[in-house]
């Protein structure tokens, strides 16, 4: 891949889980630094989709290129945050040596350490505000400890490509912004694109640059003010959506169905952080 190649290029995509049909026709090319955030309810497909770009999932039909490769054959040049799940208490794997394993990517065995590849840890736990507990067991940090270091863990191979998992979860909005900060200064340096799974789009609205919204009746790919409007997510719940801008913050309400059922829209939910 040379730096004006795409990070990542879907071409009518399908994908099925269970021998459910998720979602079909997407199409997206990712920009050399560009972050797409992708917004949707539970199972919509877009944890599925990071796993399908990782050559984890089959895609059922379409053309996928990761960094000009085949799915699944660009490993060591991706970052990945997957979905957050805690160590056991008694895990004894220090907090640099996690994020140490980043570094190593697919050598075999562990590495023997090294110059460059400790001043690397260390920038990367700095970077993320992880760097005062980078000797402890990772079993006895919490869960936004842990989530640091796994942003952490992605970044420290610098690489070309990073998927993101609800990378937020557990943080506070102190470690939402340096995570953030810390993810978006490695796209803009390096040319990195990204493609960012979450629940909701406001502590990103600084700095995404396009959205994939996944949805019961379809799916749509655009700015958020192209994205995040009553009439796009109507279409896409096949029910009345609303979207209110409140002191900044876009808010999602959702009308109730005829059965009573009210469908809520994940992309932009009230409040903060998880």
């Amino acid at each position: 891949m040379t730096p004006a190649e795409s990070p990542l290029q879907i071409e009518q995509a399908a994908l099925e889980v269970g021998g459910r049909r998720l979602w079909t026709g997407l199409d997206l090319e990712l920009q050399p630094g560009e972050l797409v955030a992708v917004l949707g309810p539970n199972g919509a497909g877009k944890s599925s989709l990071l796993r399908a770009v990782l050559g984890q999932l089959p895609f059922a039909a379409g053309t996928v290129r990761v960094l000009g490769l085949p799915a699944g054959a660009a490993g060591r040049h991706i970052g990945y945050v997957p979905q957050q799940k805690l160590f056991d208490r008694g895990a004894p794997l220090r907090a640099r040596d996690l994020v140490g394993l980043g570094f190593d990517g697919d050598r075999l065995g562990f590495a023997l350490g090294g110059g460059a590849r400790a001043r690397a840890v260390d920038a990367a736990l700095e970077r993320v505000g992880a760097l005062g507990y980078a000797g402890r067991p990772v079993g006895e940090l919490s869960g936004g400890e842990q989530q640091r270091l796994r942003m952490a863990q992605a970044l420290v191979s610098r690489p070309r490509l990073v998927l993101a998992d609800e990378p937020l979860l557990s943080l506070d909005l102190a470690h939402q912004r340096a995570v953030l900060d810390a993810l978006d200064a490695h796209r803009r340096s390096d040319g990195a694109g990204v493609v960012l799974v979450t629940h909701d789009v406001n502590p990103l609205l600084g700095m995404v640059d396009r959205v994939l919204y996944l949805a019961p009746a379809g799916h749509r790919v655009g700015t958020p003010a192209e994205v995040l409007t009553g009439e796009v997510l109507s279409r896409l719940y096949g029910v009345h959506v609303d979207v209110l801008d409140v002191h900044g913050r876009i808010v999602v309400v959702a009308a109730e169905t005829e059965d009573g059922h009210v469908e809520e829209p994940a992309s932009a939910a009230p409040g903060g952080a998880a």
